[in-house]
């Protein structure tokens, strides 16, 4: 069952989350470990994200550096296709634009499909830590838009140089990204929402809300989205603190605003596991209203939080 149908197919509000393979020199028992955890709540799909190359600079050893790239965190395919094997339920890979090129957008797609994985996230892609803006590829696409245009054309069964296919498989469904408190580069949320409903009409078959903290500005994000013609399941992401750094370290990073009475309660915190205790309460407060309100699936952001998501999953599944 493709992820669309079974959000479209569920009664109740469905639980799903997203991790990260593992770090390169490290195997993936841990991972393994943690979703078995999770898998106490009946998941419907486990989202693996992707991670570009960033750039590195290696000590030559005569007092000179070379600037060379580095992959913290390969393997998403693989991942993906150990998680879908061990586990049975649809897995949703991250595709990106940034530090890929077309061909290798082209072999990700191959080597999924070959796998039987055709549920993916289509995304432009974070910058670089020390980027002050994104830099594609010149071989790569430069937006969402042009990634859903290289999907579109590989159902279709041609390949990135206007070649055929011999044979086409099954085609790959895709979900996209959203923002309810805007895209840091949009100048307006109408731009914004301009920018979603561009990739609605050009085949996303959902998406995906980046982290909030405040439910009004999903609701309100959700009800002009609407407005605009967009018709098709936000999934609301939840990303539970955990640490007293997230404090400024969310707000700086993902262009998020923290509510004020989270923020007074987390600055009564005199340590992290405090601040997990905040953290939770708030997700399960946040988590309640939304199934309250209907919404078809909560997507939990689990990257160094695994404990927090089981907590506030027992307390709502």
């Amino acid at each position: 069952m493709r992820v669309i149908d079974y959000i479209k197919s569920t009664s109740a509000t469905a639980f799903s989350f997203e991790v990260l393979p593992p770090l390169k020199g490290t195997n993936i028992s841990r991972l393994f470990g943690n979703i078995d955890r999770l898998m106490e709540f009946n998941p419907g799909y486990i989202n693996i994200t992707t991670h570009h190359s960033e750039p590195v600079y290696r000590d030559m050893g005569n007092g000179m550096f070379s600037l060379g790239t580095i992959r913290r965190r390969p393997g998403t395919v693989a991942v993906a296709t150990a998680i879908n094997n061990r586990y049975g339920i649809p897995v949703v890979p991250h595709i990106l634009c940034n530090g890929y090129s077309l061909e290798d957008t082209e072999y990700a797609l191959i080597d999924l499909q070959l796998s039987g994985i055709t549920d993916i996230l289509v995304l432009r892609g974070d910058k670089c830590k020390h980027d002050t803006n994104t830099a594609p590829l010149k071989s790569g696409n430069c937006h969402a838009i042009d990634l859903i245009h290289q999907v579109n054309r590989f159902n279709e069964g041609f390949f990135s140089d206007g070649s055929a296919m011999k044979d086409i498989g099954e085609r790959f469904s895709y979900g996209v990204a959203c923002y309810p408190e805007k895209h840091e580069e949009a100048p307006n949320m109408d731009s914004d929402l301009a920018v979603l409903k561009q990739k609605v009409d050009a085949g996303a078959e959902y998406a995906v809300t980046q982290m909030f903290f405040d439910n009004s500005k999903y609701f309100a994000f959700v009800e002009r989205a609407r407005a605009m013609g967009i018709n098709v399941p936000i999934i609301p992401g939840i990303k539970p603190i955990h640490r007293m750094s997230q404090l400024n370290i969310l707000p700086k990073t993902f262009r998020v605003d923290l509510p004020c009475e989270l923020v007074a309660e987390l600055t009564k915190c005199k340590n992290d596991d405090a601040v997990a205790c905040v953290g939770r309460e708030w997700g399960k407060q946040q988590c309640r209203d939304l199934i309250k309100h209907g919404v078809p699936s909560i997507h939990f952001y689990t990257i160094n939080a695994f404990d927090s998501v089981y907590d506030i999953a027992k307390a709502i599944y």
